[in-house]
């Protein structure tokens, strides 16, 4: 920091006639600013309504969207968990998407390239993805060294060879603790006059952003996922009825089972037995009417507005209702067990601890998981 302070104010181009103690002095400078910047950061935290704070932070998630490419590939390289010949794995940041797309400047799929020369050596190939995470989900992303070991490993996800834990911090507690959701899902069509929400294009090219709140704006159509359950309660008589199949449903089985419960929310282990876009989010939120803490876009169900609190969790989070909105999901990739190796000999548990703002909220909730 102070190295940059100095560049800024004391360019090199400028102090070239400069004695030797006269360099000393500028650093002197230099050093006693940045030291005053922090403690003016410090006092500025500290003065910060709880509100601010979570949007702060909520920033700071998203930051890495802004960062030059090598300086993502170095954050990247740094939360590399496990490397071999075959893979390496990567505990993957909140808010980092996989895949390039409008208004994205920075995906992981873009850095493969820098990764790999600094995991390896100038000389590396670039690596190659094995399968994907959604840009709010973090944790346990695994990439291959080589094209034929990413489709090897490709196929064992294809075939439910991988066995995936997830955690996440649900709003509400399901009922059972432990069970299986099994409900076909389909994509449909949702309207937003939103503001909160984040719209990067709509069918004109044009980004409504805050405006997409006004009167004279078409309301947004965007699409997201939902059940397509293959039966129905009578509402005459309680009976379950079959309803005609969904040809587009496809089948999601999800397992979950409670670890924790307190201040109106739960810890949940879910093990996603399909791979359905989203299929966790929405077993959650529409299956067992248990939303995932921070998910803004399936806490309701006909409309995408910011996700509601309990008393109880705003209270405990320290937080307004109003600035909900901030919150991240929390939704980690925690276990990915997998044959490697050649012949697949080797079982590997891969594991990725949760990111700092997870363990925050585990412990403002008090959510204890010590024995797990």
């Amino acid at each position: 920091e102070a190295t940059l302070l100095r560049r800024r104010y004391w360019p090199e181009g400028e102090g070239e006639a400069r004695t030797a103690s006269g360099r000393a002095a500028g650093a002197v400078r230099a050093e006693e600013l940045a030291e005053r910047l922090r403690a003016r950061r410090n006092e500025q935290e500290k003065r910060e309504v709880p509100g601010d704070s979570v949007q702060r932070r909520a920033r700071d998630l998203a930051a890495l969207q802004r960062v030059h490419p090598n300086v993502l590939a170095r954050a990247l390289k740094q939360g590399a968990v496990y490397q071999d010949e075959e893979v390496v794995v990567l505990n993957k940041p909140y808010g980092l998407p996989v895949h390039g797309g409008p208004g994205i400047k920075n995906c992981i799929t873009d850095v493969l390239p820098i990764l790999a020369k600094m995991l390896k050596n100038m000389k590396a190939e670039p690596l190659h993805l094995c399968h994907r995470l959604d840009k709010e989900t973090t944790g346990v992303m695994v990439l291959a060294w080589s094209k034929e070991a990413a489709d090897r490993i490709r196929l064992l996800f294809k075939t439910r060879q991988v066995e995936k834990i997830y955690w996440a911090i649900s709003v509400g507690h399901p009922d059972p603790t432990e069970g299986v959701v099994e409900i076909p899902m389909v994509e449909k069509e949702v309207r937003s006059h939103q503001p909160h929400y984040k719209v990067s294009e709509c069918p004109l090219g044009h980004s409504l952003g805050a405006f997409s709140s006004f009167p004279w704006v078409h309301p947004l159509v965007m699409f997201q996922m939902t059940l397509a359950p293959n039966y129905r309660l009578s509402p005459e008589d309680g009976k379950v009825l079959k309803i005609r199949k969904n040809c587009n449903a496809e089948s999601a089985v999800t397992r979950y089972r409670v670890l924790a419960s307190s201040s109106a929310c739960s810890l949940l282990e879910l093990q996603p037995i399909t791979g359905v876009k989203h299929q966790l989010r929405v077993h959650l939120a529409y299956g067992l009417g248990c939303p995932i803490l921070g998910d803004h876009k399936y806490s309701h169900w006909s409309k995408l507005a910011p996700q509601k609190l309990p008393e109880i969790t705003l209270r405990k989070l320290k937080l307004e209702q109003s600035k909900a909105r901030h919150l991240p999901l929390h939704l980690h990739a925690h276990r990915l067990s997998l044959p490697l190796g050649a012949g697949g000999g080797k079982q590997r548990d891969l594991v990725c601890e949760p990111p700092s703002f997870f363990h925050s909220t585990l412990r403002k909730l008090e959510l204890d998981i010590a024995n797990e």
